[in-house]
């Protein structure tokens, strides 16, 4: 049986690509970055000082491994109240290590030596290196021609074709692409996974900044396929506070507890008491405040882009633009976002920094105020002026 995680997998394996190419950059001066997730916010007051108050009454000790009972207990509340999710605190949530350790655990969980991954294609790069540490198969699907959705008919050619696919990867709204599902889109696909009984991994780190319609969880059609991932990170501006969250069935639960319990112990306690006050109704309008400002900040990029004569479309989620290069620049989206950092000073990440399917495109956070938007856009409408072939 091939093994996991041999030394020769390891090998194989490349740091993140989104970093690599910020860390490339990062010397140049003067530079606007633009290239990661990191919201932009502070983290509210609220949430900071109830994590200031766990310190000072000295709750250094360790958590139960699965989380603070009533930080699952208020887990299990927001879910219901934001998207009419049922999940036990007791045997259905577990706290983890941000969103990143949520997926990682819940694919090791699932998978055996060989078994297959789909998902839709760009994508982040975490997911492939993910799926090739557990010694799975990545099997990214190109939907850069169907608006980057994945369509129920596309998934159920996949899946009918190639039996090895245990997983169904998604990640709703989208990174890098800021794309989403509507509720029949999502009702359409859960009907195929239930066809052909596989398992969804469902990343939903993004689902509070969406901007058209109310998101909708795969989990709410297929709770018994459905892992479902969740996080403080981009909806409450606690990217380093590493609030994560994995719900599910409790059988696959159960499994997936050993791999967390042996990875971490238990999460970090004064992350969680802040989780407690992140996850309260008073964090729904902190929420609420950031999102509609991202919502303001993509409006003006996508009027500006487009009056430069660029190729995007409107996302409704997320905080990103993936922008097609433009035809009349000769190279690829790696040339054009080195020539871009150099020479307007604007930091952008290369489309194939997310799959073979990204290629041609660049990704844009707007997790950026918007005075430094103006100037990014100014550089870059400099930058297109200087180059374009008159």
């Amino acid at each position: 049986m091939t093994k996991r995680n041999t030394k020769e997998t390891l090998k194989s394996i490349k740091p993140s690509p989104i970093r690599a190419f910020n860390d490339k950059i990062s010397g140049i001066e003067g530079l606007i970055k633009l290239t990661l997730g990191e919201p932009d916010f502070p983290t509210p007051r609220f949430i900071k000082d109830a994590a200031i108050q766990s310190i000072d009454k000295s709750f250094n000790g360790y958590s139960h491994s699965k989380g603070l009972a009533e930080l699952r207990e208020t887990i299990s509340g927001y879910l219901k109240r934001k998207y009419d999710l049922d999940y036990r605190a007791e045997d259905q949530i577990i706290v983890t290590v941000g969103a990143t350790e949520a997926i990682f655990v819940s694919l090791y969980a699932l998978l055996n030596p060989g078994d297959k991954v789909v998902a839709a294609a760009p994508n982040y790069a975490v997911y492939k290196t993910q799926v090739n540490l557990t010694g799975g198969e990545f099997v990214p699907v190109d939907v850069t021609e169907d608006d980057f959705i994945l369509t129920p008919e596309r998934l159920d050619k996949v899946l009918t074709e190639d039996k090895d696919i245990k997983v169904l990867l998604m990640n709703h709204p989208s990174n890098p692409t800021g794309h989403t599902y509507t509720a029949e889109q999502i009702e359409g696909l859960a009907e195929v996974v239930k066809k052909h009984d596989i398992w969804v991994i469902s990343d939903e780190i993004y689902a509070e900044l969406t901007y058209k319609g109310k998101h909708v969880s795969v989990a709410k059609y297929l709770p018994e396929h459905t892992i479902l991932i969740n996080g403080a990170s981009k909806s409450h501006s606690m990217t380093g506070w590493r609030m994560g969250i994995v719900a599910g069935p409790a059988d696959v639960l159960k499994q997936i507890f050993v791999i967390h319990q042996g990875a971490i112990n238990a999460p970090t306690t004064q992350a969680q008491f802040a989780g407690l006050a992140a996850y309260s109704e008073e964090g729904d309008a902190a929420i609420e405040e950031m999102r509609l400002e991202y919502k303001i900040r993509r409006d003006y990029l996508l009027g500006r882009f487009r009056d430069m004569g660029f190729d995007v479309s409107t996302p409704n989620g997320a905080f990103y633009l993936f922008i097609k290069i433009p035809d009349w620049f000769e190279g690829d989206d790696m040339d054009f976002c080195l020539k871009v950092a150099h020479e307007a000073k604007v930091g952008l990440v290369p489309g194939q920094a997310f799959g073979e399917a990204g290629k041609n495109y660049f990704r844009l956070s707007y997790a950026a105020n918007l005075e430094n938007l103006e100037t990014a856009v100014d550089r870059i409408e400099a930058f297109v002026e200087e180059n374009k072939p008159k």
